[in-house]
This record gives structure tokens, sequence and C-alpha cells, in this order.
């Protein structure tokens, strides 16, 4: 197949259009210009924050999989992480506990619903015998740019 001289002009034409144009377009873009990045979407309304000291560190594996599948497994739980400690060296963050449990909720009755429920109770009758140290937390999240306050 033979290329003619014409076509290689056209198609050499169309190359250098494309790179102008392209060229252009970079440098009338500046960083004020672009959209901002959308926020991260907001947590569940409530926290609730286990941390868990076992009597015997090696149940890990077996506390981590009834978290996850009794209590991550509750309709009303709207956001759920369990795992381990995460050592980053700074000495301001603890890590006396073997698992760490967040569950979140969009509201008061929600949470309610899940400390009742049958898998919650069970999972607290199997573990709570099995635990050296047991710490909760509930938090109430309160972010200002929610309610229009903005930063101060």
């Amino acid at each position: 197949m033979k290329i003619t001289q014409t076509v290689l002009s056209a198609l050499k034409t169309t190359l250098i259009a494309v790179f102008f144009v392209s060229l252009t377009s970079c440098s009338g873009s500046s960083r004020t210009s672009r959209a901002p990045v959308p926020p991260p979407p907001p947590p569940a309304m409530i926290g609730h924050i286990v941390f868990v000291e076992l009597a015997n560190p090696s149940d890990f594996h077996e506390i981590l999989h009834d978290a996850d599948w009794m209590l991550g497994t509750i309709p009303t739980v709207s956001t759920f992480a369990a795992g381990k400690h995460l050592d980053t060296g700074r000495s301001t963050v603890r890590g006396d506990y073997d698992l760490a449990i967040y569950l979140g909720f969009e509201n008061e009755a929600d949470l309610n619903m899940y400390v009742v429920h049958s898998s919650h109770v069970d999972f607290v009758n199997k573990w709570k015998p099995r635990l050296k140290a047991l710490r909760v937390y509930d938090m109430l999240d309160w972010p200002t740019t929610r309610y229009g306050m903005g930063p101060r």
C-alpha cells in the first residue's frame, strides 16, 4: 500500500494542529480555575467505638470473624470497621488493645436497636467472659460545615 505525498502532508498538518490546540488548552488552565475537589462523604452521625483486650490474644482471628459477621451485618449499622492496632511509632497513639471495632449509626434509635439486637447480645455473651478489658465510647458527630457554621 502506497501512501501519497498529499495524504502524508494532510496527516502532518492535522498532527501539528492537534499539538498546538492541546498546548494552548494546557497553558490556559490554572490551578485557581479547577473545580474544587468534593469533600469526602460524611461519617455516620453516631460513632460507637469499642476497644477490646483479650484474655487470650490468640483468640484475635475468632473475635474478628465474629465481629464481622455478628455485628457488621446488623441492619441498623450504617458503617463498620474492625481490626488490630496500627503501630505508627507515635507515642501519643495508644495501642493497649487487641481489637478495635467502629460502628456507625444514622441516629440514636438505630444505635438503641443495635444494642438489643440478638446478634449483638449473642456476641457480648460469647466474648465478655473471654475479655481482659473493654472500653466503649459513643460519640455524636457534629461537624460545623454540615450545619452551615463554617470554619472559625
